[in-house]
């Protein structure tokens, strides 16, 4: 035939597939009805080469890329006979540099070892190199990944930050990889080659997630899927994810759900099966609609039940601020970047005890309480939902009836993390986000926190010691200033 000849063959010696490639090669067909059997696919696959050719390149990438057990290349000779069966496996660990280990050639005649045994071994050693307690604690364990045409100072941040997202959502930071390229791969963000050293180390670590720092569109998440066969999720379904967790309220459900289903729409599979998901019936003419048209709509529908709720609720968080307006008390709005540390001042000033964790997004739902100044003045603060770079459309939409609240604030106090490297471009997000809600307008007192953090830096201090005020939100007696300069600008604000 002159033709190479590939046999699949599953782990209880069952045949899979028999396939029939061309004298170059030939193409695997997919194989995502097969269930995985640990780490690996439970698979292996034997081939010719017809040209004396060794294990090349493109074999150790089928073995990689679809976690085979083993990959096995049968040489031929001119006249048809079989010779050497050279095969190969990825290791569990790097040795010498070297991902697969590869057996000695030996006859097909000849075999003596088993197969079943080896594998069998090979995979107990994969999973020892999880540790018990991750694998038990049912958590997922994934491997951050950022693609980045920045700055390394910037591209390195903003990897930080998505550490602490997921660390935020109990997800297992297994590793972090960041890739700089003038230009982003439109199909895959990184290089085939990078995504293969990440494949590997997701098999060697026992990853079974990938969270990539930048937005995926549906196109990129199906293609990374499909050479990985991991979970591929962006940072926007992360924030997403973290958001779900920590609504509490029923407004703060209702705004991420909406999020999430927005979020979902343009994501909702294109790949449909034509006939088998015809849902035609009775009295309809023609095929009807596809399950894809169908869930779509389902998702509209949803959305605009959501949609009259939200309406429902804002008239009532409405009223509630008319109340509060009634009594004439002033409203005193915190804003500023996640964890930075706007929920601990709260409570420090009012003895409160609202939920304030060294998490990103602790806070979600609006809470305000009443705040006496010194000169005998009475206003109420409010704590709002922390921003952050990057903060995806759809949730700044849906989070708006939220921040409803700063609309209402006579003065905005923002809260800065004079802890962290990158507290100027943190404090440009705040920034561009209030002018986009509108409020850029409303008197703004800057309020440089966590001073305790950089005791030893006198420069730094004394530059944010210019912009605005100093304080530490867990030592009270750092917040005179604050209060002092808060309460005289509230006064001329009364007044004018």
């Amino acid at each position: 035939m002159n033709r190479q000849i590939g046999l699949l063959l599953h782990r209880s010696g069952r045949i899979e597939a028999v396939i029939v490639g061309d004298f170059r090669g030939i193409m695997i067909p997919q194989l995502s009805h097969v269930r995985s059997r640990g780490r690996l696919k439970g698979l292996r696959l034997v081939h010719t080469h017809l040209a004396g050719e060794d294990i090349n390149d493109e074999d150790l990438m089928d073995l990689l890329f679809l976690r085979l057990d083993m990959l096995s290349v049968l040489k031929v000779s001119s006249e048809g006979s079989p010779e050497d069966l050279h095969s190969v496996h990825l290791l569990p660990d790097t040795r010498d540099g070297e991902n697969w280990g590869f057996l000695a050639p030996v006859h097909p005649a000849n075999q003596k070892d088993s197969f079943e045994n080896f594998i069998h071994a090979l995979e107990g050693e994969f999973s020892k190199k999880s540790s018990a307690k991750e694998v038990a604690s049912g958590q997922d364990r994934a491997i951050l990944i950022g693609v980045s045409s920045q700055s390394k100072i910037l591209s390195e941040e903003s990897m930080r930050e998505l550490v602490e997202l997921a660390r935020s959502d109990d997800v297992v930071v297994l590793a972090t990889v960041l890739q700089q390229r003038r230009k982003v791969n439109p199909r895959l963000i990184l290089g085939k080659g990078k995504l293969a050293d990440i494949l590997i180390q997701a098999l060697q670590l026992g990853a079974n997630l990938l969270i990539f720092d930048q937005e995926l569109n549906p196109s990129q998440i199906r293609s990374i899927t499909d050479y990985s066969e991991l979970r591929v999720i962006d940072r926007t379904q992360l924030i997403l994810d973290i958001f779900a967790h920590r609504a509490l309220s029923r407004e703060g459900k209702l705004q991420v759900e909406m999020a999430q289903l927005k979020y979902m729409l343009p994501r909702l599979s294109s790949r449909d099966d034509a006939l088998s998901r015809l849902t035609g019936g009775i009295g309809a003419r023609g095929p009807g609609e596809t399950k894809l048209e169908i869930d779509k709509r389902r998702i509209n529908d949803r959305l605009a039940r959501l949609s009259k709720e939200l309406k429902k609720v804002s008239k009532e968080r409405y009223r509630r601020r008319s109340r509060r307006r009634k009594k004439d008390l002033p409203v005193l709005s915190l804003v500023g970047y996640t964890n930075a540390g706007k929920s601990t001042l709260l409570n420090t000033l009012t003895k409160s005890d609202i939920v304030a964790e060294d998490k990103l997004f602790a806070t979600l739902d609006p809470t305000s309480r009443r705040l006496r100044f010194p000169k005998d003045m009475e206003v109420v603060i409010t704590d709002t939902v922390g921003f952050i770079k990057k903060l995806p459309a759809e949730l700044l939409q849906a989070f708006k009836a939220t921040l409803e609240e700063l609309e209402e604030a006579d003065l905005l106090v923002h809260v800065v993390d004079l802890s962290n490297p990158c507290f100027r471009d943190q404090m440009k997000v705040v920034d561009e986000l209030l002018q986009q809600l509108e409020i850029g307008s409303i008197p703004c007192l800057k309020l440089f926190n966590k001073a305790d953090q950089v005791e030893d830096d006198r420069v730094l201090l004394m530059e944010a010691a210019k912009e605005g005020i100093v304080i530490s939100a867990l030592d009270i007696d750092t917040l005179g200033p604050f209060l002092n300069r808060a309460q005289s600008l509230m006064g001329k604000l009364l007044q004018s």
